[in-house]
């Protein structure tokens, strides 16, 4: 069989990357070259790996069976340019979602980097769902989410936990009295995040579990914009504490006590023949040493 190592390259990069022009850029070939590259690939292991969705391509079950061996393959390969385990260095992308990737992940990725120069760090930030997406299709070597999440490609770990407060403005009529119980949660005009984050899945289970069905006002994919529609009256909200602590600080808003659960995990998600990589085990290390809250 007759397969080299560009062609392996080519297609890593088209499946995390869903388009061939995207690829052939990152691979510093011409477009037609890609496209001949992948039908040669095909023609030798005679099966299909992707299939046109649109204006993007996606890896065809055949595709997806053998990414794992590819990417493995290719970490290997890598590896042999730095034979010291010691030698930490390379592109390093971590997606987050939104409250990981605003309040935590830029300390963590500045201290990873001050340890090890040579790393090349990148951030994106999403709700889980997204985030889940992106390692699934090997275009993040590591992500963090918020919530609760189950994959059968992927390993997940527990990092740490994380408050979620209910809070108002300091002019609403809860905020004297600082609290909130069970019959009240039903009476209040809420503004969460997006079905599909982290944050939305927490709240919603929190609720159920009260039995009471909330008068959600606004679901927004911003964490700025519910603090200030907070701010502006439209009704009170839920965030990570983390969220909040500034304006909390300055008497602008403030926390609720509640009947409600809202403690949950953040956790961390890495494919599993990315595990090797000794840049992904590096970080999950610097996690462990920072799992407080």
């Amino acid at each position: 069989m007759n397969i080299n190592l560009r062609q392996l390259r080519l297609l890593e990069a088209t499946s995390r990357l869903g388009r061939l022009t995207d690829a052939a850029d990152e691979q510093a070939i011409s477009q037609s070259a890609a496209s001949q590259s992948i039908r040669e690939l095909e023609r030798t292991l005679g099966y299909r790996l992707f299939l046109r969705i649109g204006r993007h391509l996606e890896p065809s079950e055949a595709g997806r069976q053998i990414m794992p061996r590819v990417r493995e393959i290719l970490a290997l390969v890598d590896g042999l340019e730095s034979p010291q385990q010691e030698v930490i260095g390379g592109d390093f992308h971590v997606a987050a979602s939104v409250t990981v990737g605003c309040y935590l992940l830029p300390h963590l990725m500045a201290e990873f980097c001050r340890r090890h120069p040579r790393v090349v760090p990148r951030i994106s930030i999403g709700n889980s769902g997204e985030i889940l997406a992106m390692l699934e299709k090997g275009r993040a070597q590591l992500g963090i989410i918020e919530g609760p999440a189950t994959h059968a490609e992927l390993e997940i770990g527990l990092w740490r936990k994380d408050r979620l407060s209910v809070f108002c403005a300091a002019d609403h009529p809860l905020a004297p009295h600082r609290q909130l119980d069970l019959e009240g949660l039903g009476a209040q005009r809420w503004i969460v995040r997006e079905p599909g984050s982290g944050t939305r899945q927490v709240f919603d289970s929190a609720m159920q579990a009260t039995a009471i069905a909330p008068v959600i006002a606004l679901a927004l994919p911003r964490q700025e914009a519910i603090k200030q529609s907070v701010l502006a009256g439209l009704g009170i909200g839920c965030l990570s504490a983390l969220a909040i602590a500034d304006e909390v600080a300055t008497g602008q808003l403030v926390e609720l006590d509640t009947p409600l659960q809202l403690v949950r995990n953040l956790s961390w998600i890495a494919a599993r023949d990315r595990r090797t990589a000794g840049i992904v085990d590096t970080f999950l290390e610097l996690l462990r040493e920072q799992s407080a809250p």
